[in-house]
């Protein structure tokens, strides 16, 4: 590296200042009057410093809040309520008339503070520490923070320049894991087509879902305080409907343990298939998901199904045919219930007509989509590490263990 270079380095190390969020943020909350005859486009804020929730349009007359705050482009904005979780963002240059509720207090930025180094500091976990530190009340969604008590977060703080070239490196970050992310979804699109196309054709035959799968039945409820999040003698293992995910896949990472379920309560096996079958959610309802072997034995909550299929292959191929979204659109219109609450029934399920083609057919259905299945995972783990790359870089770059230079 050369002198000029080294020097260059060194001026990028400098001007760091240890100051509260008051040196660089000024509160520019501004309130309006809620008219009954208006309709107010509104906003929340994500957790984890994921940006803006938007919300459907409110009308004046529906709501009881008498003033709202105005959100505008390029200001950052938090929530007093769940700020302990990270509910904090800059509001994007290109944002919409958006209103918020008084618990969404916004704030301007000093002429050498830049908006978008803090939208990235925003996602990292020491501005969300601070937050949590400063949250104040009676523990849980009673908590607040004050925007006088987070102008008051002292924190480390680059200059100018240096805020600059933070946002420039981890946007390119953040570029490239926007294109994995779409890479993965434009893929999932080709399987839902593939999926589709197979349940649309005439096949030569059709089978009922109750003759392939003899057993569909739905788990048990047991009471809250006979929940664990730790294995105990006598303890059932259950997968509940929060280990499923909307994209088909299964986190095992918080399996629950119950104890005093019924002696003859039906688990997930071999050929077993799970089903969502209620929620509040009616996107959800129908979702299938296969279970992988470390569930085994596992009950599944009163939420779900358990779908016993008569063998590995029929397994297999109708926890393709039941995620095409030809047969989820009619599942989901099917479930009964009223107030967004639906519900499948087993007679329907049984009732349902499976396209049954011959053996090699299905055989070679099931091979071509596994593999697309295998490139959507092989994308998906490319951003989950790029991801965790973001996290490490960052934090680097915030507490001046990585050179930007060298970056």
């Amino acid at each position: 590296m050369t002198d000029s270079s080294n020097d260059q380095a060194a001026g990028m190390q400098e001007g760091w200042v240890r100051a509260p969020l008051a040196r660089f943020l000024v509160p520019n909350v501004e309130s309006v009057d809620v008219d009954p005859q208006q309709m107010y486009p509104t906003v929340g804020v994500l957790n984890r410093g994921r940006g803006l929730l938007y919300r459907d349009p409110v009308a004046g007359s529906s709501t009881s809040y008498k003033k709202l705050n105005r959100i505008r482009p390029g200001v950052l904005v938090y929530s007093r309520l769940k700020a302990f979780e990270g509910a904090i963002t800059v509001t994007p240059d290109d944002l919409p008339e958006s209103f918020a509720s008084q618990e969404f207090p916004t704030f301007a930025f000093a002429s050498d503070a830049d908006p978008d180094f803090f939208r990235v500091l925003a996602t990292t976990q020491r501005m969300w520490d601070a937050l949590q530190g400063a949250s104040k009340g009676m523990g849980g969604r009673r908590e607040r923070v004050k925007p006088a008590d987070f102008l008051d977060i002292v924190m480390d703080l680059p200059p100018q320049p240096v805020q600059e070239r933070i946002v420039e490196i981890i946007d390119a970050v953040d570029d490239q894991i926007a294109a994995l992310d779409g890479e993965a979804e434009a893929t999932m699109r080709v399987r839902d087509g593939l999926l589709d196309e197979f349940t649309g054709a005439v096949a030569s035959d059709t089978k009922l879902l109750g003759d392939l799968c003899p057993v569909i039945g739905s788990g048990p409820s047991w009471a809250a305080k006979d929940e664990s999040s730790v294995p105990s003698e006598g303890a059932w293992t259950v997968l509940k409907i929060t280990n499923t995910k909307p994209d088909g896949s299964i986190d095992l990472s918080e399996l629950a343990y119950v104890v005093g379920l019924p002696a003859r309560t039906k688990v997930i096996g071999p050929t077993s298939l799970v089903m969502i079958r209620t929620n509040g959610n009616r996107k959800r309802i129908g979702n299938v998901y296969l279970p992988p072997e470390e569930t085994h034995g596992a009950a599944v909550s009163a939420f779900q199904f358990t779908l016993d299929a008569t063998d590995v292959e029929t397994r297999d191929y109708l926890y393709l045919v039941l995620r095409s979204p030809r047969i989820q659109h009619s599942m989901s219109e099917s479930a009964s219930g009223s107030t967004g609450l639906g519900n499948l029934a087993v007679r329907w399920l049984n009732r349902l007509e499976i396209p049954w083609p011959d053996a090699e057919v299905r055989q070679v259905q099931i091979e071509s989509v596994w593999a697309i299945d295998a490139k959507i995972a092989a994308i998906r783990a490319e951003a989950d590490h790029l991801r965790s790359v973001r996290v490490g870089l960052l934090a680097g770059l915030l507490d001046r263990t990585i050179e930007i230079e060298s970056v």
